[in-house]
């Protein structure tokens, strides 16, 4: 089993590229909807989150994620705090995740990682993905999320391993730029690629790699 890491900085087209994997049949492990389920009603990380940050409860005993992001924006403790609550969480999720589709026998599939790079994953996968575009384009897709505003981007861009960095710790690079079908032809021709090659991270020791920053 091949296994492929999905990232890329914000606004730079990483949901459409993991659309266009699951457009060919590639399973996806999302780590953002991973963190979604943890902090819903119930979840396995909302009552811890919700006593290290109070204030951050929605009105159903979730997690107001606006709320959360508020009160970690700027907060470099804060925010290392969010990430060793949520980050082995979610490193647990994907184990299962990559065991299932072991069992099944699937050839390639596709972990979707906003912080791969940030979070060392890049030594967990067989080989990373990095959805890019034009930075004018990452600036207009950006600002037009609500909320979002110039101060906020750049605190986020701050965070994150530049662009160019990961282009050049990249196997493969989509371009997100373009049409929708540059990018469907880009990321088949990235599963025909890894499609016969043998997966080499994959074992009963991937959950206790020391490699994960969690």
């Amino acid at each position: 089993m091949y296994v492929l890491g999905l990232t890329g900085s914000i606004a730079m087209g990483k949901s459409w590229a993991a659309k266009c994997f699951h457009h060919f049949g590639v399973p996806i492990h999302d780590s953002d909807a991973c963190v979604h389920r943890l902090l819903v009603p119930g979840g396995k990380a909302t009552a811890e989150i919700l006593s290290a940050f109070p204030g951050v409860e929605d009105n159903r005993g979730g997690v107001d994620r606006l709320k959360l992001s508020e009160s970690v924006f700027g907060h470099d403790a804060e925010l290392a705090l969010l990430e060793h609550i949520l980050h082995p969480m979610v490193f647990e999720s994907q184990y299962r995740f990559l065991a299932a589709q072991a069992r099944a026998r699937k050839r390639v599939v596709l972990l979707d990682i906003p912080l791969l790079f940030e979070t060392g994953a890049q030594k967990r996968v067989d080989g990373v993905v990095v959805a890019s575009a034009p930075v004018d384009l990452q600036y207009a897709r950006a600002l037009r999320r609500p909320g979002m505003s110039l101060e906020k981007l750049h605190a986020i861009m701050d965070r994150q391993v530049p662009d160019a960095l990961k282009c050049m710790g990249a196997d493969f690079v989509v371009k997100t730029g373009a049409t929708k079908g540059s990018s469907l032809q880009q990321v088949k021709k990235v599963i025909d690629t890894v499609g016969q090659k043998p997966g080499k991270v994959w074992g009963p020791g991937w959950l206790r790699t020391k490699n994960f920053k969690g």
